[in-house]
């Protein structure tokens, strides 16, 4: 086997949530085809009990922990040195010098980064075919923050925002190829740097439409005189927090005038202060993490993506509706989805429409219709196992398949597309 270096800003185990997710099944992917190389840090105590698992995948791991109060302080240089806040948060000295000395010991000849503060420690490696996966275009994701806060912090993340636009323009510069989750940031990439639009390439998400089934049995989580509504979510990720919020504020008043036993859910680890307060209404639930969200989900009248800062695939969608459950989506929650709109789930992003839609698939009659069709829609284009052709080939340097010319739209990868 080939040696790969794979380096992940979070351990990439469990995929219980987003990035995990992804990063995810490319390591158990990858790790059949090359011996693996590990570098990666953890910022949640938790995931310390799943280093045994990852260790299995892997020939080496260099693994650090994240103290988030002083990554802040480390953070805050930046406004001196000039470079954008996010880099030296995921910066180790340790895990620089380790990925120059296994770089030089096995003489690794490629390596994977999974976002782009990972990259950094590519920059200056020689000889080595480098592969990013950016997911989202992070530089984008705060400019809308900025758009979204108040002053002071709305130009610190417009600053983040320039900073790393700079910074993802210089990755994109080095390495063989750009990976983004879409066909859309993919494209919005390659509009900002088109002098590396040809190395630029598109791998949207799979789900696991196997342990995402409607087919394991599960004891409902909720009281049998409700109607549960369910998010579900990293719940300190500040557009999963926006989103939530404004549901419970402007959407679920609305939806209880006309179904009083409508209860919204909010499932996800870490809820913030600004979460739990929402327990305030007794028609909202917070019950943070929990062991598994496929109760949940398959227990849902209706599971709902109100995310108003939506970058890339939502997991969430893809997740609900591989469970047959009816989904209601903000337009960008949905907008990397191959899903037809009023079929196999819904959109709607005023909280009139929002409400409405809700109303709707909650109907067992509707919404259990278009639960089968959701899934239908998860089985037909989501499987992980078309995801990688690409990846395989950026990695082993067949860029004519993997990548198009300069003069065209960075490259889709579907189910039919790889078939």
């Amino acid at each position: 086997m080939k040696t790969l270096l794979f380096l992940a800003h979070r351990l990439p185990y469990p995929p219980n949530k987003g990035d995990k997710i992804r990063s995810y099944h490319w390591l158990r992917h990858l790790a059949q085809r090359y011996r693996i190389l590990l570098g990666t840090f953890i910022d949640d105590s938790v995931d310390w009990q799943y280093l045994k698992a990852v260790k299995e995948l892997c020939a080496e791991v260099h693994v650090e922990p994240i103290v988030p109060s002083w990554k802040r302080i480390l953070s805050a240089g930046s406004f001196l040195t000039g470079e954008a806040l996010t880099l030296p948060y995921f910066y180790s000295g340790a895990l620089h010098r380790w990925v120059k000395e296994v770089v030089e010991r096995d003489q690794v000849e490629r390596a994977f980064a999974y976002s782009s503060p990972m990259a950094q420690y590519l920059l200056d490696l020689q000889r080595v075919r480098s592969v990013v996966d950016f997911v989202d275009m992070d530089s984008e994701k705060w400019g809308q923050y900025a758009q979204r806060r108040p002053w002071p912090v709305s130009a610190i993340c417009r600053r983040e925002a320039r900073r790393l636009l700079g910074f993802e323009k210089l990755v994109a510069s080095r390495v063989a190829a750009s990976l983004f989750v879409t066909p859309k940031e993919a494209q919005l990439f390659a509009s900002s740097a088109p002098e590396c639009a040809n190395r630029v390439a598109a791998i949207e998400n799979g789900v696991d439409s196997e342990y995402f089934s409607p087919e394991h049995v599960f004891a409902s989580p909720f009281a049998a005189d409700e109607h549960p509504i369910v998010f579900t979510g990293t719940m300190d990720y500040w557009p999963n927090v926006d989103g939530v919020v404004w549901f419970a504020r402007k959407v679920l008043p609305r939806i209880r005038e006309r179904d009083p036993r409508a209860r919204f859910h909010i499932v996800g680890m870490n809820p913030t202060g600004m979460v739990r307060a929402l327990e305030s209404d007794t028609a909202v639930s917070v019950p943070g993490r929990v062991a598994d969200m496929r109760p949940y989900l398959r227990h849902a009248r209706v599971a709902v993506a109100p995310i108003r800062l939506a970058r890339g695939v939502q997991n969430k969608v893809l997740e609900a509706m591989a469970m047959e459950r009816p989904v209601v989506a903000t337009s960008g929650s949905a907008a990397g989805l191959n899903a037809r709109q009023g079929i196999e789930l819904e959109v709607a992003d005023d909280a009139s429409a929002f409400t409405a839609k809700v109303l709707a698939v909650m109907s067992p009659s509707r919404g259990d219709d278009m639960g089968r069709l959701a899934r239908a829609r998860i089985l037909a284009d989501y499987a992980w196992a078309s995801r990688f052709v690409i990846l395989d080939e950026l990695l082993a340097g067949d860029r004519g398949r993997a990548t198009r010319s300069h003069h065209t739209a960075p490259l889709r990868l579907t189910a039919a597309s790889a078939r």
